[in-house]
């Protein structure tokens, strides 16, 4: 069932995607060569809890074969798109780090992904970052009152091919409110004009997550959440909760 949120519960989910974004801030601020996934985990577990606030994927587990997700961050190196388990593995000068946090404030879910190199930066990974980010603020510019979820993925999927990147629909966005995946989905792929039509009140995560080598294929490793490029390239991914209302898109967790 799809909801529709009244401004004020609005309200409530910015104070949640307040939370996320300072979770970013706060990883982004540490992240550097040296550093380990854990130490990323632990820093976010801080600010939840100075929140008040807790995770929305720490022991998520939504298939009885996948284990519960160890961690409140979601921390994906260079081939990684999805889904990486916070270890202990060091973060590498030249690696690909996206980082993927949510929060649950008073019941209410924010969600949202960031891509950024660690130390020297390779020039590629600053384009597909680049590509990936500007495909994000298209799908968010569609999502106007009128529109249709296929205008949306339309606008990622626009934006995405024309970089050259593999975009697999089989993950992607989705409802946010109560819990962190709700419906509708809101693929990174579509038609433009088709699918549910949006609606003031509509609260969706908008995520593109593209593939530099250009194949659509991924595999997943035994853990039965790490996501890679089956091809061994890198992947960006990044994301945002977005309100659909009257006076336009608005975004629950930029920063403050």
């Amino acid at each position: 069932m799809i909801e529709l949120r009244t401004p004020g519960e609005i309200d409530a989910m910015r104070a949640a995607g307040a939370v996320v974004a300072d979770m970013h801030a706060a990883v982004h601020a540490l992240a550097a060569p040296g550093v380990r996934l854990t130490e990323l985990d632990a820093v976010a577990r801080q600010v939840l809890a100075d929140a008040g606030a807790t995770s929305p994927f720490l022991g998520y587990a939504p298939l009885r074969s996948t284990p519960p997700f160890p961690g409140v961050l979601c921390l994906s190196v260079n081939d990684v798109a999805l889904h990486g388990i916070p270890t202990a593995q060091e973060l590498e000068d030249g690696d690909l780090l996206s980082v993927d946090a949510g929060a649950t404030l008073d019941g209410w879910v924010g969600d949202a992904a960031r891509t950024y190199p660690i130390g020297t930066p390779r020039p590629e990974d600053l384009q597909l970052v680049e590509t990936t980010e500007r495909a994000l603020a298209a799908g968010i510019a569609a999502a106007v009152v009128g529109n249709r979820i296929g205008d949306i993925s339309a606008a990622i999927a626009e934006v995405g091919r024309a970089g050259g990147c593999g975009i697999n629909t089989d993950q992607g966005g989705h409802g946010v409110g109560r819990s962190m995946h709700e419906a509708p989905s809101v693929p990174n792929e579509g038609r433009a004009g088709r699918g549910l039509k949006l609606r003031a009140g509509l609260v969706i995560a908008i995520e593109p997550w593209f593939l530099a080598g250009g194949s659509d294929d991924y595999r997943v490793d035994a853990d039965g959440w790490t996501l890679r490029s089956a091809d061994g390239s890198r992947a960006a991914h990044v994301e945002h909760t977005v309100a659909v209302t009257d006076d336009g898109p608005r975004i629950l967790t930029a920063p403050r």
